[in-house]
């Protein structure tokens, strides 16, 4: 059974210099939290602190907070990317990890073989990847230059790929953060639509997003994440009014509502 699992789950970063203030400055930056110190009396930046997720088969979680605020750090936790510091965290499923999208390819080979290795990272088998690769290609519009080195891309050639890579199999646990980027508009615009039929074909979906939209669209319950902690958690047009306000609450009440009719 597809499931997520997570028991008072910690993250800690260790500041071993405990008087730089500018590292201290960039460990919060990129992982947020608060600062403190371990049983070892180590400084350490509290990136998550006390999670706990019992999610099955039709969750549908969005994940608000600003910047900073740990999102990032709960999604490589339930990718395996990160082991809880304290706690513990059991992952069930095939994960797709929509994020960190250079994980798992190599610079000094070429974009079609990248296909198959970064397939293999998703837990595809050789297989399965040979027989998508003509698809992702075509969705990547990168031509010849997938005969090339993937070093020699530009960034956005890069997320063009994965996104290809990631977007063809058939994930039990989705992992998404929204804020991917660094691709054109008309390509991030073919590339939502494929994202969201690979929501509808997963078990589980984790989705940080700042979009109220996509979350009434994509989700059925949010958590706010605020300094590694779970501020709230519920249904998404209280989670999005505790954390931006009434004003953005009714917004998400009306897109649910509209959808609803839609559906109907």
């Amino acid at each position: 059974m597809v499931s997520i699992d997570t028991y008072n789950a910690c993250v800690d970063f260790p500041i071993f210099d405990a008087k730089s203030r500018s590292m201290k400055k960039a460990f919060l930056s990129t992982a947020g939290g608060a600062i403190g110190r371990n049983k070892d009396n180590t400084v350490v930046v509290e990136a998550l602190k006390d999670i706990n997720l019992h999610l099955r088969e039709g969750d549908r979680v969005g994940l608000v907070g600003h910047n900073g605020a740990g999102k990032s750090t709960l999604l490589r936790l339930l990718s395996g990317i990160y082991e809880p510091t304290r706690g513990s965290a059991d992952i069930r499923g095939r994960v797709a990890p929509v994020f960190d999208l250079g994980v798992g390819m190599d610079p000094e080979i070429s974009g079609y073989e990248n296909i198959i290795i970064r397939g293999l990272f998703l837990g595809q088998t050789r297989k399965q990847m040979r027989a998508k690769i003509d698809e992702i290609a075509e969705f990547s519009e990168l031509g010849e230059y997938l005969n090339m080195p993937l070093r020699t891309y530009s960034t956005g050639m890069r997320v063009r790929l994965a996104l290809g890579v990631v977007t063809s199999i058939e994930p039990e646990i989705l992992l998404l953060d929204e804020g991917i980027g660094a691709v054109d508009a008309a390509f991030m615009a073919k590339a939502r639509v494929r994202l969201q039929e690979l929501v509808k074909r997963s078990g589980i979906l984790v989705f940080a997003s700042h979009s109220n939209d996509f979350l009434a669209q994509l989700c059925n319950t949010a958590l706010w994440i605020d300094h590694g902690e779970v501020r709230k958690a519920g249904l998404v047009d209280e989670v999005v009014e505790a954390y931006e306000g009434k004003g953005a609450g009714d917004y998400v009440r009306s897109l649910l509502r509209r959808f609803d009719e839609d559906q109907a």
